[in-house]
């Protein structure tokens, strides 16, 4: 079973739930898909054994072959491609900004002339590494790093996504908002936990992130994180639209306290791992 854990903002305590759901639970695989800010690590200690480059090919342009006609240029939605017409008989050069390439292969298809073929270029890092949960169990943990500098991080969300093991509970810490990154990690989840706050802005970015898993067919469920604090307004929205409010945390120094020191809900309060693993067993029986 795939089950992401996102949210419509940064800072609502994602990770932490995602996290503690991985240290709770049997036989786990942990992805860390926030590829732009991973910060799993700091919570799970993995001991990392491995590493591959995360890559995207992108096109290049055999100078002997292409005669300018412009067609890749024309068909690049992204306008990674740019042709200069030579001039006074000079030959016409293809420019690429490797920045704005999303390495979908059009060009090098659809080239009359066959002058285009693709490299790979590295835009980031897959780790491999091994964590203990709470029972002293082994967890998976991959994690994602997209390089200084880059704009693309689907891509590295894909190549990290292709280690997904279907033979594990597969816990997917996926980036906030809902954007290119959100959709590229939660794609083909089962279930998807929103990490939520009683804020106007944690409605608001609710509220997206609803629409956007509606689009996307995968159910989901809320926890809302420091409950006391703020109005009713989450809860009330979670009723009128049918979803299930999954677990509240309260707003307490000692939980922001462990936060801060890198020390993971369900290990600085153990009461928490029953409320985990009996969050996961409707999910578990519904994937049956």
């Amino acid at each position: 079973m795939i089950i992401a854990v996102a949210s419509g903002k940064g800072g609502t305590g994602k990770t932490t739930v995602a996290t503690s759901l991985a240290l709770s639970l049997p036989d786990v695989q942990f992805l860390d898909c926030d590829v732009e800010a991973p910060n799993s690590h700091i919570f799970l200690e993995p001991e990392f054994t491995d590493e591959t480059d995360a890559v995207i090919n992108v096109p290049e342009i055999d100078e002997s072959l292409c005669d300018g006609c412009g067609i890749c240029q024309d068909i690049c939605e992204f306008n990674a491609l740019t042709v200069i017409p030579g001039m006074n008989g000079q030959q016409s050069n293809v420019l690429r900004f490797d920045s704005l390439c999303h390495g979908c292969g059009a060009c090098t298809v659809l080239c009359p002339q066959q002058a285009i073929h693709e490299v790979p270029r590295t835009i980031g890092t897959i780790r491999f590494g091994h964590s203990t949960n709470l029972a002293g169990e082994t967890i998976d943990v991959i994690e994602g790093t997209l390089n200084a500098g880059e704009t693309l991080s689907p891509p590295v969300i894909r190549d990290l996504k292709s280690q997904t093991d279907l033979g594990k509970t597969v816990i997917i810490d996926a980036p906030p908002g809902t954007s290119c990154p959100v959709v590229a990690s939660i794609r083909d989840a089962d279930y998807c936990i929103l990490v939520t706050e009683p804020t106007p802005f944690g409605l608001h970015d609710l509220t997206l992130t609803v629409t956007l898993t509606r689009e996307l067919e995968i159910p989901v469920g809320v926890i809302i994180n420091r409950s006391d604090v703020g109005d009713a307004a989450i809860e009330e929205f979670c009723y009128k639209n049918d979803i299930p409010v999954l677990l509240k945390i309260p707003f307490r120094k000692e939980i922001a306290r462990a936060y801060a020191n890198g020390i993971p809900l369900v290990r600085q309060f153990p009461e928490y791992r029953s409320h985990f693993n009996a969050l996961f067993e409707p999910l578990e029986m519904m994937e049956g």
